[in-house]
């Protein structure tokens, strides 16, 4: 039954852990703090009662040396944080960090206090860690892990370091607290829409990591390659990028052979529809490059300078700079003059149509400085890597170059089925369509049409940000198979003669096709009426 209790520095020395241990008991007790009014009187005793507990645990030398108080103390923390947290309406679905204000426990008046006692438990020198590992077992850390999961970033904050210190403390449980985070790690990448505390599990993680000892076991490698790493995949990743790179640069400065598997990772999940996450790749790709040895290096310079050629003339012109910052790194410029005849081919053509179409007028300046910088290294190797760029653009067989299928349309589509939409935000969406009948659409890597369609990028999304585009996504009107015909008439006007006559004999097959298709429609229509 819930009552008042004398302090309990005011009782006799030899009754203060009876009391101690008899506050604790009574501060199993719940209640409900949606309304504030209810049960008002007893909330109020439970709250002295937790207040003196924390005050005497602060101020008393040798208390934890007291074997009596472990199990009190562990179940009643239990009884009070282990709890069915508030959600906002709609779930993690419509949450969005960034925007929307976090809900705040109610009950905070208390759990506070509650925090503050197992904290003191976890970093008193008085703890005996054997002691403590009888009580703080698997199903205390795992409810300890799932209050990660709480909205309130005060509570979060309070678990992190409850967490950290009992890693620290109890060491038995060091190999079970680093697998139960992976495994939260693993939900979160795999099956969850949304997690909190991923941010915070990972600043913990960053610790660990810095203690790791050298050579680092396989166990610890495992888990930068299946759990770190895939966790740029969600969504999610500019919550907790900070923390994530972090800890996998923690990785690379052990081990720089790793820099390989982080490399690899990278690009193998790289975001090709989210432009703030390709930055944030790009950022840490950087880092990553810095501590790469010059004998690794070589083995990732075909797909990493693949993509970098891509984000070099990406129509975002944030991806695009960042790409070209990579010029200005003296340790990067030193790698790739020493494989400049493997690399300089590779990036080349995409500074070239930079210098010819891009629409960023910083994106030009500085695709200028990095052809200055590559025609320095090697006049040769530049000359005739662009001879090579204009001579295939001549020829009409480009990557770049927009094949006539592409524009040929059996039916009117509107916009919206074409293109897709670009977020508000200025995020790019993927490419949809709605029939097979136009997977060609999203062959072609350049495409600029301002009248329609917008920009169309190197990696095949459509940038809303550029200046290039001049949509309305709110009131989108069907395009028609002419419009898209005559597109094709001024694509064909930059092909080879023969390429042309080919095509044009094409054009007019798919012309009469459409045609006769019209006419049936019209026909239908008539009989109809």
């Amino acid at each position: 039954m819930l009552r008042q209790l004398p302090n309990i520095k005011d009782a006799p020395e030899s009754e203060r852990i009876p009391l101690l241990i008899e506050k604790m008991r009574i501060c199993h007790y719940k209640f409900d703090f949606s309304n504030p009014r209810q049960d008002y009187a007893k909330k109020e005793i439970k709250r002295k009662a937790l207040v003196d507990i924390v005050e005497y645990l602060n101020t008393t030398d040798g208390v934890f040396r007291e074997p009596l108080i472990y199990e009190p103390l562990v179940s009643m923390v239990a009884a009070n944080l282990f709890r069915a947290l508030q959600k906002h309406n709609g779930g993690d679905d419509l949450f969005d960090p960034e925007d929307d204000e976090p809900l705040l426990e109610p009950g905070w008046s208390h759990i506070q206090i509650v925090y503050e006692i197992i904290r003191t438990f976890v970093i008193s020198p008085d703890t005996d860690p054997k002691l403590a590992r009888q009580y703080i077992g698997h199903n205390f850390i795992l409810g300890i892990l799932d209050l990660f999961s709480s909205e309130d970033p005060r509570e979060r904050e309070y678990v992190k370091t409850v967490l950290h210190r009992t890693y620290g403390k109890i060491m038995s449980l060091r190999s079970f607290i680093r697998k139960s985070i992976q495994n939260a790690f693993n939900h979160y990448i795999y099956e969850a829409d949304f997690k909190h505390g991923i941010a915070e599990m990972l600043e913990i993680l960053g610790s660990i990591v810095n203690g790791f000892a050298l050579p680092l076991k396989e166990d610890h490698k495992n888990f930068l390659r299946k759990s770190l790493i895939p966790l740029h995949i969600p969504s999610g990743l500019p919550s907790y990028h900070v923390q994530l790179s972090f800890c996998v640069m923690q990785f690379v400065e052990k081990e720089p052979t790793l820099s390989l598997d982080v490399v690899s990772g990278l690009l193998k999940y790289w975001p090709v529809t989210h432009s703030r996450k390709e930055v944030m790749f790009l950022n840490e790709l950087e880092e990553i490059l810095e501590l790469t040895q010059p004998e690794d290096f070589e083995f990732i310079i075909d797909p990493l300078f693949t993509r970098l050629a891509k984000c070099i003339e990406s129509a975002h012109f944030q991806v695009a700079e960042r790409a070209l910052f990579f010029w200005n790194n003296e340790y990067i410029v030193q790698l790739i003059l020493t494989h400049r005849h493997h690399i300089v081919p590779l990036v080349v053509p995409s500074l070239l149509r930079n210098a010819e179409n891009h629409w960023n007028a910083n994106v030009l300046s500085l695709s200028s400085n990095v052809q200055k910088l590559l025609i320095e290294m090697d006049p040769e190797l530049f000359e005739r890597c662009e001879q090579e760029y204009y001579r295939a653009r001549d020829s009409g067989v480009l990557p770049a170059e927009i094949s006539l299928r592409h524009f040929i349309l059996p039916r009117e589509v509107s916009l919206e089925e074409k293109v897709g939409y670009a977020d508000e935000d200025g995020r790019d969406d993927e490419i949809t369509s709605q029939s097979e009948q136009f997977a060609g659409w999203k062959d072609f890597d350049q495409m600029e049409i301002t009248d329609n369609i917008g920009y169309k990028n190197g990696n095949g999304k459509i940038d809303s940000s550029s200046e290039k585009t001049q949509c309305d996504h709110h009131d989108q009107q069907p395009v028609s198979s002419e419009a898209f015909i005559d597109i094709a008439r001024k694509k064909m006007e930059d092909l080879t003669v023969s390429q042309r006559m080919k095509r044009e004999e094409i054009f007019k097959r798919k012309s009469r096709s459409m045609d006769a298709s019209s006419s049936e429609s019209t026909l239908r229509k008539g009989d109809d009426g």
